[in-house]
């Protein structure tokens, strides 16, 4: 998921719709870090405990965070 533009609530909307529905094994967020962390953060620090979540896996690129929601 792309959210390049996106403020905090509209991602964290996007987010919780998306964990909502979905059935595959994981989420790759596309928050960027050239213009701030705030995306990152958030993301970072609101769903490393949720019940969906196994772990947040983080890329070799900074402006890339995985939510693995099942092992293949």
């Amino acid at each position: 998921m792309d959210l390049h533009g996106f403020n905090q609530y509209q991602a964290k909307v996007l987010i919780d719709s998306r964990l909502r529905s979905f059935k595959g094994y994981r989420i790759r967020l596309i928050h960027g870090y050239r213009n701030g962390d705030a995306l990152r953060e958030m993301i970072r620090k609101t769903y490393r405990s949720h019940p969906k979540i196994l772990r947040i896996e983080l890329g070799l690129n900074p402006g890339e965070t995985d939510l693995v929601l099942k092992e293949y």
